[in-house]
């Protein structure tokens, strides 16, 4: 099983290319600090903030992009079922590095 992990402290950084390293029930728990009207889904205007709060560029963009690539139903929204394609999405546009859980 992948894993990805995101702190509020500042992140780990791999080994030297600089890619923060998180596990993905992290990645879960700090994306679940953004879901503002807490029902259990990430819109694109709430990954925007996680994005910025990140420190992340062109965060209107990437959460654009980001819902567009991850939500396969097409509701506009990220929920459980689809958080997978949004951590592939992550490694590839947010700096992201995941890290086997066998480590």
């Amino acid at each position: 099983m992948a894993i990805i992990k995101i702190t509020s402290n500042p992140p780990h950084r791999g080994p030297s290319d600089g890619k923060v390293e998180v596990s993905e029930q992290e990645f879960k728990k700090w994306l679940k600090k953004f879901d503002v009207d807490g029902d259990g889904r990430i819109s694109a205007e709430e990954l925007r903030e996680a994005i910025r709060a990140k420190g992340g560029w062109f965060s209107k963009w990437k959460a654009k992009r980001g819902v567009k690539t991850a939500d396969k139903d097409r509701n506009g929204v990220i929920d459980d079922d689809e958080i997978g394609n949004l951590v592939e999405f992550a490694k590839k546009h947010l700096g992201l590095r995941v890290i086997s859980s066998d480590r």
